[in-house]
């Protein structure tokens, strides 16, 4: 409160305020006791005043900072890495079932189905999670902080290397809610009934919660809990292994073992598959960068996969490379000496550099068109009939189309290549704000083979950019207009179920229906894709921002009607478990019963028929993915191929049981990294080899031009003695002549790389026989077996 002849004034700027109280004029002169009591008066209001505003401030600006925050999407997603037999997806807000695609992002309202025989593995940062054959999964929430993964049925194997302080794991299932408190190793088993729930610990930490019960979970137990209403738990130690579990634990050794964890950030998703794909060198400009070994010649980034549409980012980029996620979400790429390379993010461990966890990102493109393209190429739904794009390259910025906030784009560059905050900021101003593209120069733009196009109806039905990719004029892309941003093609049904076969196996009504039970309530099931690509179109071909799609489900669903199957965990106390109250003592029994592999039939009282399995698809004459393993033939546990394995994590002799001489193990690496190493540097060799070919062969191009071009003006000088016609069938004829010439250079460039790549498989295939043998000279000779005829000197007794 401001007294008689004051007034209160204060400046507000970011991150700081200021306020002062002026007198308006001059105080008349009072006793000094009045003035005295006056003047303690005026503090006191002053410093009142000086308070209020501070604490107005404090509120004000982190609930701005935290609107501004809510807008922006996930910084993270998880990447389905691995499908072996049938595995069927489902994209959040449809209804189809499509085959699913390695390399496709997941996110929030996204679902899997693993059918017989079928494996699939999914990575979260610094967390893997495996399914086994007939396991039912989705997202029921995937952000920044939350991973909620609903499971109806099967089996999943939970790996998580870190765990935030702020950052929730939970598995939800039909009887229990399972939260990761540590990192560790977690197993978690539905039933076909739906009504038991099996938790294996293997190291970490955990809790179930269910039926208004907690219990704990520690490290080497086995929890399994059966009921609905109400939990019959029985916790035992564990000492069971089956081959799902093997799996599992030799694809976590393939991760540990990565060298390229040296020199990438460890959460960037995908990292430990470019080990076996390409070579790290170093260089003088970028650092140690990561280049492909590929057999196609004329290879580039963002050229061999296919556009698809994911919310809330928009059009994203899925590469039909094995290893093809990493380099295409993180990072950036550039040419060293004529050759594609991936400069990563940096690794956690960089000395003096604040580490900012790597945001993922849909595609780091930028996008060529204009009026004046040849092939018609727009952006900007400028009536072009095709969309070109070209890579990113170092430190320069990426400028998301989503909506989002102005530290969002900081982040998504600083940590994903070297730039500071203020050339983000003054590219932001630039082309956001400003609209100012012209004058932003893109290293890649004029890069050889840098910029891809296809027609638009390729773009938005998700067809193989490679099989499908439009001719583009180089001295036009030069010159071409760029925008940073991607163009406003609104998506149609394929954009998002993507590449997939459809008539996938499509699971029951029955397993969507199923309920699970949740401890964190989950956000609203995702919009329908037809409410969607309505709001979509109305904002110009561009994705929604967060807070208009959260309006759009709240105009069509409130929160209880839109998870008719997610029963919130009712508030729960600590419990004991069953087998704990009736042996009297807190230590767990050792009953085989409850062990993970063994049959369970105590805990399944209500066994009926699989509804929640889809039926039985017939696969013959279906193709496979170009990007993922063949089905494995059903063997029943006998005869089983560890082909999925690295060559040092495959038992010796087909038996999983056999002992591993770490000394060895580690001398088998090393082979193998030397191997590696060479071979990088023979191709190395053979790439400098083709390049040197190349720029000859373009040599030859340019004295043939200018030749050609000598012949011209001669032929024009002659036009009135020479028909015209002739004149163009030389030209054709020249023009034929080295089209020829180039394609029998690319021939045997691609005949030098597909040899040297059976070279390659020839001296790992012989290395890894070398060290089988060596594994079997180590193991102990087998007993010989008790003979089972009787001793010569055993004779019957005599009857005489």
């Amino acid at each position: 409160m401001l007294v008689k002849n004051e007034m209160l004034e204060f400046e507000l700027s970011s991150g700081r305020s200021r306020c002062d109280v002026k007198s308006r004029g001059a105080r008349e002169r009072q006793p000094l006791s009045f003035r005295r009591d006056f003047d303690m008066r005026n503090h006191v209001l002053k410093l009142t005043s000086l308070l209020s505003v501070a604490l107005a401030v404090a509120l004000f600006v982190p609930q701005h900072a935290a609107a501004d925050d809510d807008e922006d999407p996930p910084s993270r997603v998880a990447r389905l890495s691995y499908a072996n037999g049938t595995v069927s997806f489902n994209p959040g807000g449809t209804d189809d079932w499509v085959s699913a695609v390695v390399n496709r992002p997941i996110t929030t309202g996204d679902k899997l189905w693993t059918d017989n025989g079928a494996r699939a593995e999914l990575h979260i940062g610094s967390a893997a999670i495996r399914l086994s054959d007939n396991t039912g999964f989705s997202f029921l929430n995937l952000d920044d902080r939350m991973a909620q993964i609903r499971l109806t049925e099967g089996t999943i194997n939970v790996r998580v290397r870190r765990l935030e302080q702020d950052e929730t794991f939970e598995i939800d299932t039909p009887n229990l809610a399972f939260s990761i408190l540590r990192p560790g190793n977690y197993k978690i088993n539905v039933n076909e009934a739906g009504d038991a729930t099996v938790v294996v610990v293997r190291d970490g930490e955990g809790e179930v919660t269910g039926g208004g019960s907690a219990y704990a979970m520690h490290p080497r137990e086995t929890g399994t809990f059966a009921g609905i209403d109400q939990l019959d738990a029985d916790i035992q130690r564990f000492d069971n292994d089956d081959d799902f579990d093997r799996w599992s634990r030799d694809r976590d050794r393939r991760e540990d073992r990565s060298q390229s964890s040296r020199y990438v950030s460890s959460d960037v998703i995908g990292y430990e598959d470019l080990d076996d794909n390409g070579g790290w060198r170093p260089t003088q400009e970028y650092g140690t960068v990561w280049f492909p070994h590929t057999t196609i010649v004329g290879w580039a980034p963002y050229r061999y996969g296919h556009w698809v549409w994911i919310s809330p980012w928009g059009w994203t980029w899925v590469d039909d490379a094995s290893w093809g996620f990493a380099p295409f979400h993180y990072g950036r790429w550039v040419t060293v000496g004529g050759v594609w390379g991936w400069v990563p993010c940096a690794p956690r461990a960089v000395v003096g550099v604040a580490y900012v966890r790597p945001v993922y990102a849909p595609a780091l493109v930028a996008w060529v068109g204009g009026p004046h393209f040849s092939v018609g190429i727009g952006i900007g739904g400028g009536g072009g009939v095709g969309v070109a794009w070209f890579p990113l390259g170092p430190r320069e910025v990426f400028v998301p189309s989503y909506h989002v906030s102005r530290t969002y784009v900081t982040n998504v560059n600083v940590s994903n290549t070297t730039v500071n905050n203020t050339v983000v900021n003054n590219y932001y101003n630039n082309v956001v704000i400003n609209k100012n593209v012209t004058n932003i120069k893109y290293v890649n733009q004029t890069a050889p083979n840098g910029v891809t196009a296809t027609s638009q109806q390729n773009f938005t039905s998700a067809q193989p950019v490679g099989r499908n990719m439009m001719r583009v004029d180089r001295r036009e892309v030069e010159s071409a207009q760029v925008n940073p941003t991607t163009p406003t093609v609104a998506p149609q049904q394929r954009s998002v179920l993507g590449a997939g076969a459809s008539g996938a196996a499509r699971p029951s009504a029955r397993f969507q229906e199923r309920s699970v039970v949740a401890k964190t309530p989950p956000p609203p099931a995702p919009v329908s894709f037809v409410r969607q690509q309505q709001a979509i179109q109305a904002n110009g071909g561009r994705p929604p921002a967060v807070s208009q799609m959260r309006q759009v489900q709240t105009q069509t669903e409130n929160g209880q009607q839109a998870r008719p199957n997610i029963k919130i965990a009712p508030p729960s106390q600590p419990a004991t478990p069953q087998n704990a109250r009736s042996s009297g003592s807190g230590q767990p029994q050792n009953k085989n019963g409850n062990r993970p592999g063994q049959p369970q039939t105590n805990v399944q009282p209500n066994v009926q028929n699989n509804s929640n399995r889809p039926p039985a698809s017939n696969d013959a004459g279906r193709q496979p993915q170009g990007n993922q393993p063949g089905n494995s033939p059903t063997n029943n546990g006998r005869n089983k191929s560890f082909n999925d394995r690295p060559p040092i994590s495959r038992p010796a002799g087909g038996n999983p049981n056999s002992t591993v001489n770490p000394q060895l193990e580690q001398k088998y690496q090393q082979q193998q990294e030397q191997l590696r190493q060479r071979q990088d540097q023979e191709r190395q060799k053979i790439e400098q080899r083709q390049i040197q070919e190349q720029q000859k062969a373009q040599q030859q191009k340019n004295a043939e031009d200018a030749r050609r071009q000598q012949v011209n003006q001669r032929q024009q000088q002659q036009s009135q003695q020479i028909d015209q016609r002739q004149v163009q069938q030389q030209r054709a004829q020249q023009t034929n002549a080295t089209d020829a010439r180039r394609q029998q250079v690319e021939q045997r460039q691609q005949q030098q790389l597909q040899q040297l790549e059976q070279k390659h498989g020839q001296e790992q295939q012989k290395l890894e026989q070398k060290q089988q043998q060596e594994r079997q000279k180590q193991q102990p000779p087998p007993k010989d077996k008790a003979s089972s005829k009787p001793p010569k000197d055993d004779k019957p007794p005599h009857r005489g």
